[in-house]
């Protein structure tokens, strides 16, 4: 799930180096994400694997995201 999760955060924000993220990658700080990132992000992930996003989009770490889309693919 996290190289397709890659896959997904490199085609919202295409200037962002993935090569080295992991679960504990921190979007804003290590990734260089910002608000808008992060909604491009959702959007792609929506697009791609049909998941709604309810709520505010309060994601810090690659794991978090990956965690709620386990949790909406059940």
């Amino acid at each position: 799930m996290l190289e397709e999760l890659k896959v997904l955060i490199k085609k919202a924000m295409p200037d962002v180096d993935i090569t080295n993220a992991t679960e504990e990658s921190r979007l804003f700080d290590d990734l260089g994400f910002d608000s808008l990132g992060l909604m491009l992000l959702a959007m792609q992930i929506q697009k791609e694997m049909g998941i709604e996003f309810d709520g505010e989009l309060d994601f810090v770490t690659v794991g978090d995201v990956l965690k709620y889309i386990e949790s909406k693919k059940k």
